[in-house]
């Protein structure tokens, strides 16, 4: 009987979360078994989390919602110990302090408030802020590595494809062109190169040959060759 009443008031929580989600958070129970619980916190902006998405786990008893739950963290964050107990006035470290009126939400809400603080508590660390954004930027790569966050999370894991791939370098392709495109300019180019020199027309020899030879020559040449010779010269 106890059992039934924490399954229906595990199922109510969980259609008010689908309804009104709790900011910066997702939680999503097993779809075998409804007792255990994963959720995902995403660091506040401001903050050394910020940018970091922390997976952890709810454990319901089934004296649920009379007695608290268990609570941990498995994302290393530089807040919390991984897999460790957290020692919260909404968690069964705590049964006096826990009011049966609280739901799932209110569990959440508060288990992102205090990591956003800096008070101790069992189940904590101190880390420096460095190290805290470090693990940040590590966090989805982590969490994507467990078969149970890509399960549950499937949004996550889509994300993180999407960043390796815009990590990854663009290869672009040499251009290509017709031999015809790239003859023309090569050959002109490699012509400037050696000093290619054109062909010379009539005109232009001659021109050059009085520029080279004296007219009275070019008359010897005339007289001595028949002028077969020199006559297109002194055209």
């Amino acid at each position: 009987m106890t059992e039934k009443a924490c399954v229906k008031r595990l199922q109510k929580d969980y259609r008010a979360i689908c309804k009104e989600p709790v900011p910066n958070v997702v939680a999503r129970p097993l779809p075998n078994d409804i007792l255990e619980w994963h959720y995902v916190l995403e660091g506040s902006k401001g903050t050394p989390y910020a940018g970091g998405c922390y997976h952890g786990k709810i454990i319901f008893p089934t004296e649920y919602p009379f007695k608290p739950p268990g609570i941990s963290m498995i994302t290393p964050s530089g807040r919390f110990k991984p897999q460790k107990k957290l020692c919260l006035s909404i968690s069964d470290y705590h049964p006096e302090s826990w009011n049966p009126m609280w739901c799932v939400s209110t569990i959440l809400t508060g288990l992102l408030s205090f990591m956003m603080d800096s008070n101790p508590t069992s189940g904590s660390v101190t880390t420096t802020i460095e190290e805290k954004k470090r693990l940040a930027k590590a966090s989805l790569a982590f969490n994507c590595k467990n078969p149970t966050f890509k399960k549950l999370f499937p949004e996550y894991v889509e994300q993180y494809e999407q960043q390796l791939a815009a990590e990854q370098p663009i290869e672009q392709a040499a251009p290509t062109s017709t031999p015809g495109e790239t003859s023309g300019p090569l050959l002109k180019k490699r012509g400037a190169k050696q000093g290619l020199k054109t062909v010379e027309g009539p005109e232009e020899l001659n021109t050059r040959m009085q520029q080279y030879f004296p007219t009275w020559l070019l008359v010897l040449l005339f007289f001595i060759f028949g002028g077969v010779m020199a006559l297109p010269l002194l055209s």
